[in-house]
């Protein structure tokens, strides 16, 4: 695997834990995790429900702090970067591909597609013209005018796999990106998954809890209980 030209690890978790507290409880969420992921991996989180693997991945893309540890992206120290600092970082460096597609429904496909680049100093041609490109590389050039609700559910989560990679990000995480999904979908995502990160040497940690969609990936990390297991 390649890493960072300082010879780093591309995202790092060094001793992170999390805890979230209410009123009259706390939740150990995680529990002194140590990862490396290196630039060009494909790795695969698997574990019951419940024991961490969406708060390990919102970890790794910047989006929650740990309670204590710290996080490194390129080498860089981020454990105490202000949101200020994050945003931009995440912006263009990490894609998100969610379950739930998370796509605006009074939107037409390229427009949800656009959604991040409307943060980067971008004139409208431009952008319309990287989302068209991106929609055309997974497989949906002729949709982009419609609109989510016009769409499968596979297809419509091939539409968030283009929102993630249309900034061209080193990293893009999927959390249970198949979930939603009947098994033929679910392999032709995987699929598009598994290309993008050989062919264009996108890092991707996926969170599953099915073992056949684990077999994608290059590693294999286990939780449980907030903790990495063997």
């Amino acid at each position: 695997m390649t890493t960072t030209p300082n010879g780093q690890a591309l995202i790092s978790l060094d001793k992170v834990s999390k805890i979230y507290y209410t009123d009259r409880i706390e939740t150990l969420a995680l529990r002194k995790i140590n990862l490396e992921v290196d630039e060009g991996e494909f790795v695969a989180v698997m574990g019951p429900s419940g024991c961490g693997k969406s708060t390990m991945l919102h970890m790794l893309g910047l989006l929650d702090r740990p309670t204590d540890g710290k996080v490194a992206f390129g080498g860089r120290d981020v454990t105490d970067l202000g949101d200020h600092e994050l945003a931009p970082l995440r912006n263009r460096e990490i894609g998100f591909v969610f379950q739930t597609f998370h796509l605006i429904p009074d939107l037409r496909v390229i427009d949800n597609v656009e959604i991040p680049l409307l943060y980067r100093s971008m004139g409208a041609r431009e952008r319309r013209r990287l989302a068209a490109a991106a929609l055309e590389d997974v497989g949906l050039g002729a949709r982009m005018h419609h609109f989510p609700t016009q769409l499968s559910g596979g297809q419509q989560q091939r539409v968030t796999i283009a929102r993630a990679i249309v900034g061209e990000p080193r990293v893009v995480l999927a959390d249970e990106p198949t979930g939603n999904l009947d098994s033929h979908m679910g392999d032709e995502i995987l699929g598009l998954l598994r290309r993008l990160n050989r062919e264009r040497r996108t890092t991707v940690v996926m969170v599953t809890h099915a073992h056949e969609s684990a077999k994608a990936a290059d590693r294999l990390v286990r939780l449980f209980d907030g903790q990495l297991v063997n």
